[in-house]
């Protein structure tokens, strides 16, 4: 089925646990780590049409059950991270650069507007497929155009007019992911933003469960409110099923105290949901995916 002129690694029933921040998951039919981008778009024109495929960053914003992945995961960790400065002053990232990286090298050039990355535990693929935010920033409003390759390995470049973007949502990508991000930033001063930057980590080390494996925030915050007062104004914090349990810190992460399964994590969420919209008239939305098959 694959070319044998490919250079990546190509793994099979390949455990995912490792692969995502909750550190948890079933395993993968087919696990494939492209060499690089032309590596990539060979590998997807080498698949046959009815091959499913999942692509996978980091892996946090990310619950993948313990049934495991039918057909191919492909993992850009370490993998399109190219990151440069354009002539034009834009700066050049491709999709599995992790964002705290990112908004670091901005920082570093004297450019403005990419600070809030540093608080974004995925990388740019992700942060585009779901117009990731931190501390009042999003994704999207730095974008100035991105390239997405479909099934066939044929690469596009697209403007953000032509996807509908929302908070933590964007639509219009059909079957095709998001290889690059061009962004359009402003002149800054070097000091002053790596200063946001440690500013920034430093809150979010002491308001999140950083030491511990999580997916970052679990639902979006309700229009005029915040998941987290709403969950810990239901009396869960701290709240377990099996190895899951509602962080101390931050009401709104999920964490793995250790031995926690897909499934435990699943029934937490679902157990919040019900919860909170009993206790508080509201019933809130998942941030995080869930892929995957049951065990």
């Amino acid at each position: 089925m694959i070319a044998e002129a490919l250079k990546g690694r190509l793994l099979v029933n390949e455990k995912l646990a490792k692969y995502t921040s909750w550190r948890v998951g079933g395993v993968a039919d087919r696990l494939y780590l492209p060499a690089g981008r032309e590596d990539l778009l060979a590998f997807l024109q080498s698949l046959p049409a009815a091959e499913p495929v999942f692509w996978l960053g980091l892996g946090s914003n990310l619950l993948i059950r313990d049934g495991g992945i039918r057909g191919t995961v492909i993992n850009t960790k370490g993998c399109l991270k190219d990151m440069y400065r354009r002539e034009d002053g834009d700066v050049y990232v491709e999709a599995g650069m992790p964002c705290a990286r990112v908004a670091r090298f901005c920082s570093d050039l004297g450019l403005a507007g990419a600070e809030f990355l540093a608080g974004i535990p995925g990388t740019m693929g992700g942060a585009l497929k779901m117009n990731a935010g931190a501390f009042g920033g999003e994704t999207w409003p730095i974008v100035r155009e991105v390239e997405t390759v479909d099934r066939d390995g044929e690469v596009t470049v697209r403007k953000p007019g032509s996807f509908k973007i929302g908070y933590r949502s964007v639509q219009g990508l059909g079957e095709a992911w998001f290889l690059s991000a061009t962004l359009a930033l402003t002149p800054g001063d070097t000091e002053a933003g790596l200063q946001q930057i440690k500013t920034l980590l430093d809150k979010r080390a002491q308001t999140q469960p950083v030491n511990q494996p999580s997916c970052g925030s679990v639902f979006k915050n309700p229009d005029g409110d915040f998941a987290a007062r709403l969950i810990e104004q239901s009396g869960l914090k701290g709240y377990a099923i099996g190895g899951a349990c509602v962080s101390e810190k931050h009401a709104n992460f999920i964490v793995n105290t250790g031995q926690a399964s897909a499934a435990d994590i699943e029934t937490l969420i679902n157990h919040v949901r019900a919860t909170v919209k009993e206790s508080q008239g509201i019933e809130l939305q998942t941030e995080v995916c869930m892929v995957g098959e049951p065990a």
